[in-house]
């Protein structure tokens, strides 16, 4: 049984033992009070939403697979619009880099019409695909028309804008040359229509 004498000098030991660590104590304990009144006042953070983005850097007139894209969380008032879940398959009318949003109009189709309202927007098949590889999604050039009987060169329209470069093999295989999807001034359009039915189209780069 212990006696008066030691439990005294528990006592002490004990009491030291707190005023020792009562700093330490203090200071978690404010920390404690810190971070709990943060997050009373803080709250949540602002609302999200799915984006798809390109999971690498896309070519125009690529054929989009599901590895090609990456869906991450966006704030709401950051996302932009047009955004789509059906991008598997949709051909791309423009490049895309590595994290960038995908959007409608991002792909060939009637979307690119309605983000053009000023232009006819029309596939045009050029017969040499090899002028079509020198071509980018952007570029300014003008059409000319090559009679295939007597050789007469005419222009037929200017400043048109190459909007869309499909992949070989997305049209019918048994034509020949490449499609490009452009962008012409509906004054010029009925004139680009009928040369492409009757000669042939050749581009140079808009002066």
């Amino acid at each position: 049984m212990p006696t008066a004498s030691s439990v005294r000098r528990r006592l002490h030991a004990l009491r030291r033992a707190i005023l020792a660590r009562r700093r330490p104590l203090a200071a978690l304990l404010v920390a404690l009070a810190v971070l709990i009144g943060l997050r009373t006042t803080v709250g949540p953070g602002p609302p999200t939403v799915e984006v798809p983005v390109a999971s690498r850097d896309l070519a125009a007139g690529e054929r989009l697979e599901a590895d090609d894209v990456s869906m991450v969380r966006w704030p709401t008032e950051l996302a932009p619009a047009g955004l789509t879940g059906a991008v598997a398959g949709q051909v791309l009318a423009a490049p895309l880099r590595q994290g960038e949003a995908i959007t409608d109009l991002r792909f060939v189709g009637s979307e690119l019409a309605q983000a053009h309202p000023d232009l006819t927007v029309m596939p045009l098949r050029l017969p040499d695909p090899a002028v079509v590889e020198l071509l980018e999604v952007g570029d300014r050039v003008d059409l000319s028309a090559v009679d295939p009987e007597s050789g007469d060169v005419s222009e037929v329209a200017s400043d048109v804008l190459v909007l869309a470069i499909p992949p070989p093999g997305s049209a019918d295989s048994t034509l020949t040359g490449r499609l490009v999807v452009a962008g012409i001034t509906p004054d010029r359009a009925q004139f680009v229509a009928a040369a492409t039915l009757q000669e042939f189209l050749t581009v140079t780069y808009t002066r």
